[in-house]
């Protein structure tokens, strides 16, 4: 039996380690700047072509402004504003802006869906229908001619949908299907096309438990696991209700306290608060987008916590969850992911599927890999690996080099995110 003086004890050093663990979790310091760019291997001056290259784009008119960030060797060389935050306003953009990440937001699904593998709870193998019984039996869209072969054609506009008949499909999808754009599953093509009012894509969604459901009545593209075709902003959100329905929380919860609290990411939503508002970019042209779009662009309102799209963040908390996946899946002594589960996400897991058209990269779980970065035309490392948004966000992981890096914009201008890329490719000097 405890004695009260030991239970008073008992509880204080309960109390005091509880206290650690929580602080360790919300007050996650920063990552360190180092002296030089020199000490981490990179040229302070080489790293100044970034400054240079996104002022020419600025003032070249293609975008409005950016925001860059480099860390190498778990230290921080660069993190720059540029350009304007607020056109209308000339209001410059700041380190702290808030930019609408689009696709970005996929990797911090991937890593969610990854502890919950790492946990048994989930296994890339499982059927879909195995937690959601509406994706038991589905179909696949193919051509009506010819009739003696099964062909599905990639991209199929839903205004103009061709004869068409459906088959069974093969086998059930699977985890593996959707975290790799392997199921078929509302990827643009004539399954998508003829299924468009069973989407709900954008204006009509609710919430995962609601929605979710609802998309195993969408008919297929392909036969699952034939063809690497990305669903931009439906298949992953299967796998968001899958960790609600494992975790028991909503997914926006789940990852804010298994994700962003641990790393420190503070600045990162769905639903931007309100005294954060007047750090979100405003976006040129955002006004004039068609309905569905400007959906798209809401900052305040979601019920549907997606894990295809929807996310708000900045360059300085991005990079925090880039240098825990170089770090191996741990970062301020908070451990999300072992190694092996970070190379099993960052490995290629669809063989040739996505080099047929990508030649020298490979597809993991939710982001692209750098198989060969020659072939590739890449300005990453082999085994590098990262995604990106539609309004041309993108980052790297790129653990050869032990570097990690992003690039915030709200136009998506191809030639910007290559400019930075290949200074920073640049800037390593050993």
């Amino acid at each position: 039996m405890i004695k009260n003086n030991n239970r008073s004890i008992l509880f204080r050093f309960t109390l005091s380690i509880f206290f650690f663990v929580c602080t360790g979790i919300l007050f996650a310091q920063d990552i360190p700047w180092a002296d030089s760019a020199e000490e981490v291997g990179m040229s302070t001056e080489r790293l100044q072509r970034i400054n240079s290259a996104m002022q020419r784009h600025v003032e070249a008119g293609a975008i409005q402004g950016a925001v860059t960030a480099v860390a190498r060797r778990g230290k921080l060389v660069h993190l720059e504003a540029h350009g304007l935050m607020s056109v209308p306003d000339s209001k410059p953009m700041q380190n702290d802006s808030l930019f609408i990440m689009m696709s970005s937001t996929k990797p911090v699904l991937g890593v969610a869906a990854m502890m919950l593998v790492e946990e048994g709870l989930i296994r890339p193998t499982d059927p879909i229908s195995k937690w959601i019984p509406e994706f038991a039996e589905m179909q696949v869209a193919v051509l009506a001619e010819p009739a003696d072969e099964d062909v599905s054609p990639v991209r199929v506009s839903p205004f103009n949908v061709p004869a068409h008949r459906l088959v069974p499909a093969d086998r059930e999808i699977t985890v593996h299907d959707i975290l790799t754009h392997t199921s078929g599953l509302a990827s643009s093509g004539l399954g998508s096309a003829i299924s468009a009012d069973s989407i709900g894509w954008l204006d009509n969604r609710e919430s995962l438990a609601k929605n979710v459901p609802e998309y195993g009545n969408i008919v297929l593209d392909f036969q699952p696991g034939s063809r690497w075709q990305y669903s931009a902003a439906t298949a992953l959100d299967v796998i968001a209700r899958i960790i609600e329905i494992e975790s028991g929380i909503p997914f926006d919860e789940f990852v804010k306290t298994r994700i962003f609290e641990p790393l420190g990411m503070k600045n990162t939503f769905w639903n931007v608060p309100e005294e954060y508002k007047d750090r979100l970019i405003t976006i040129v042209g955002a006004d004039e987008a068609p309905p569905l779009v400007a959906t798209l662009y809401d900052t305040s309102h979601s019920t549907y916590f997606s894990g295809s799209y929807g996310l708000k963040s900045t360059a300085e908390d991005y990079l925090r969850f880039e240098q825990m996946l170089v770090n191996g899946g741990e970062l301020f002594g908070n451990r999300l992911l072992s190694p092996r589960t970070v190379r099993m996400m960052s490995s290629n897991q669809t063989k040739e599927l996505f080099s047929a058209t990508r030649e020298g990269r490979g597809f993991g779980y939710t982001v692209a890999t750098s198989e060969n970065p020659i072939v590739a035309n890449a300005r990453r490392s082999k085994g590098a690996f990262g995604w990106g948004g539609a309004l041309g966000t993108r980052s790297w992981s790129d653990p050869e080099e032990e570097l990690t890096a992003v690039i915030l914009i709200q136009q998506p201008v191809r030639e910007v995110q290559n400019d930075f890329e290949n200074a920073v490719q640049q800037a390593i000097i050993n």
